[in-house]
């Protein structure tokens, strides 16, 4: 009778806009992720991603982020901190605050995403004289 009415995929569907604060804010968030899930809120890093998770989709498909809205469309992988990362790719399966053997000291450089292309890129400078000096053409007279 599913194949003949599909209810169950029309449910599901309205109970997805739901979750994702109705239709306007369903619309929002499928215009800046691409997609619309549904899933278990499991946590927030320090730059305000939030991390989800569904069993009930494909193993590889079933954790996902939802980058800070601070960030519109301008968000990358390098947002993640590592301990997401690696709960995000499977490496375990205990959530960063849940994990009795991550590393915490004071020493430890808090996490900061990749700056490469923007105003605030890391630029090195040499101190050293070249080489090869650059070949100006002789002006006309």
């Amino acid at each position: 009778m599913n194949k003949i009415f599909p209810f169950n995929k029309i449910t599901t569907g309205i109970n997805i806009i739901k979750a994702n604060g109705g239709p306007l804010n369903a619309f929002k968030k499928l215009f800046r992720q691409d997609e619309l899930k549904i899933g278990t809120f499991v946590g927030t890093d320090e730059m305000g991603n939030r991390y989800f998770e569904n069993n009930l989709y494909f193993y590889g498909r079933n954790r996902w982020v939802e980058y800070n809205e601070q960030v519109f469309l301008d968000y990358d992988a390098s947002q993640i901190p590592a301990e997401w990362y690696g709960w995000l790719h499977y490496k375990t399966d205990l959530l960063p605050y849940n994990d009795p053997s991550r590393p915490k000291y004071e020493w430890m450089a808090k996490h900061t995403e990749n700056e490469t292309g923007t105003c605030r890129q890391y630029v090195p400078y040499s101190t050293v004289p070249p080489k090869i000096e650059a070949w100006v053409p002789p002006q006309k007279a």
